[in-house]
């Protein structure tokens, strides 16, 4: 029965080949629709029906790393709509000329840590960056600095979730491509806001092993 106290695991549902996970932390909250892949990802090649189809391009991909919270309703835009092309007098997708006015946004990702709110949008061939939050409603167009809130659409930063200098350190830190071992000892300085503690438990860590 779903609930909105539960969560779709990615890892155990992901099955379209053209989704790339990194870990198996990252979620859905699946209570309101038909989970991840059919109500979520859009226009993705590899779902039941078009895996029988020969592609004619290379297909964009999704990238979605570890510890990403994808929130009720949100929806993730891909390659299935890039032939309808505004420089052109007709935006209409005519099938003798599918492959002149297929044009490429490249591939999505969604980097570790960031969260992604209900009923967000993220357009084709943009990246969120790490512990980045999407507000609820919003549309993504462009590229989301790690550790930035943003909102409305289209998206716009609102503010940065820490210090410039705080954001630099935390990137050097590579939290999420620690070992799960590391990762969970320091979890509690994780789920925290000092820097210098993390930073610190991270040196003794790897000094012990």
């Amino acid at each position: 029965m779903k609930h909105w106290s539960k969560m779709e695991m990615l890892h155990e549902t992901v099955k379209n080949k053209n989704i790339f996970l990194k870990g198996t932390h990252s979620y859905y909250s699946d209570a309101y629709d038909n989970g991840f892949e059919k109500s979520v990802v859009r226009y993705l090649h590899g779902d039941e029906i078009s895996n029988q189809w020969e592609p004619r391009w290379e297909v964009d991909k999704l990238h979605i790393g570890d510890y990403v919270c994808i929130g009720a309703e949100a929806v993730i835009l891909m390659g299935g709509n890039h032939t309808h092309r505004s420089d052109w007098f007709s935006l209409y997708p005519f099938m003798d000329m599918i492959e002149e006015s297929y044009q490429s946004k490249g591939d999505t990702f969604l980097d570790d840590g960031c969260w992604i709110g209900m009923r967000a949008m993220i357009m084709p061939g943009v990246r969120v960056g790490e512990g980045a939050i999407v507000a609820a409603n919003s549309v993504v167009t462009k590229d989301i600095p790690p550790y930035t809130v943003v909102g409305g659409a289209p998206a716009k930063p609102i503010k940065p979730r820490f210090s410039p200098k705080t954001i630099d350190r935390l990137l050097a830190l590579k939290i999420y491509d620690w070992p799960e071992a590391k990762f969970n000892a320091l979890k509690k300085l994780i789920c925290n806001s000092d820097i210098n503690a993390l930073e610190l438990a991270h040196q003794a860590y790897d000094s012990d092993q």
